[in-house]
């Protein structure tokens, strides 16, 4: 399929009930330009209405908000209207597609490229043909054979190359898949053996995140970090007490607390002039970090209120 350079808005968007409903919430403007976004992102990626960074790699809701230019907070709630109403399904693996995609892609135009292609083709190919045709017989033959022994000599050569170097690519690369692979599994199983959270199994996307961190930090050095993240997590020394689950930890801004060069084991240490050091078992949180505790409680409560009024609203139009 060519590549999608423009998509339809229909001029009735706004009278649509979903979108009048959406009109109804808090910060509906930004919401909508979200979903605007979502169909542009959309037609970017070309592939029937998914949006994600890579066949490999789905969008999540930070890299969103980072593309989008706007709150994280806000690109879930929109994520979280936009999957109740219908208008986007998300996957087990967080894959974002479309509902109903061909309302919003340019199907007239696609057709009206293919057929110029195909006419275009056609075209071609009958000039060719009348170009030969006018060609002596022994001309044509001439040129027949000579370019049948080149190419017979091109492709037996860049075989030979293509085969080999194709090979050795395919070794190297299962090679380091399988390297990697036996990497992620034993950071799995060092995570499960501190007691942490016990997962089922590991996940497609445990995998998918373990391998990005790979690529930044050696084996060693994330499987010294669990180590540090599990002496503060079950120490009464330290004040840092949230249990992530193993994809989570392996998160770039969550990993890289607990490496040795970021000091964990002092940064988490509860201070003896706090007013929670002989407190056992609470988070404490320090001195430094307060004003932004504050902040983000503030904006905790600002998204619990507006997921509430738009649950409300969510509602009545269920019950319709």
């Amino acid at each position: 399929m060519s590549n999608i350079k423009w998509i339809k808005l229909s001029t009735s968007m706004f009278e649509d009930e979903k979108i009048r409903l959406i009109e109804q919430m808090p910060d509906a403007d930004t919401i909508l330009i979200i979903w605007v976004k979502l169909l542009a992102q959309a037609g970017k990626t070309n592939a029937s209405g998914y949006i994600y960074l890579s066949e490999n790699i789905p969008y999540t809701d930070e890299m969103l908000a980072a593309i989008f230019s706007r709150p994280v907070n806000t690109v879930r709630l929109a994520l979280k209207t936009f999957e109740d109403f219908g208008m986007i399904t998300i996957d087990d693996d967080n894959y974002i597609s479309i509902s109903n995609w061909e309302k919003h892609q340019n199907i007239d135009a696609l057709e009206k490229i293919r057929k110029q292609t195909r006419e275009r083709v056609a075209r071609h190919r009958e000039r060719q043909k009348l170009k030969k045709q006018a060609e002596p017989l022994h001309v044509t033959e001439e040129k027949e054979n000579k370019q049948r022994n080149n190419n017979e000599k091109e492709v037996c050569n860049v075989t030979v190359t293509k085969s080999n170097a194709t090979e050795e690519e395919r070794r190297k690369k299962n090679k380091k898949e399988n390297k990697n692979n036996k990497y992620i599994r034993d950071l799995y199983d060092h995570y499960l053996s501190k007691n942490i959270i016990r997962h089922r199994k590991l996940t497609d996307a445990m995998k998918r995140v373990a391998n990005a961190r790979l690529k930044d930090y050696s084996f060693e050095e994330l499987k010294k970090a669990i180590d540090n993240y599990a002496k503060v997590l079950h120490s009464d020394n330290h004040w840092f007490t949230h249990k992530y689950p193993f994809g989570d930890l392996m998160r770039e801004k969550d990993i890289t607390r607990f490496l040795d060069e970021a000091d964990p084991l002092n940064n988490f240490l509860k201070r003896s002039n706090s007013r929670f050091a002989n407190q056992p078992n609470q988070e404490v949180i320090p001195d430094w970090f307060e004003k932004r505790h504050e902040q983000t409680e503030q904006q905790d409560d600002e998204d619990e209120s507006n997921i509430i009024e738009m649950q409300k609203i969510l509602a009545k139009y269920k019950s319709n």
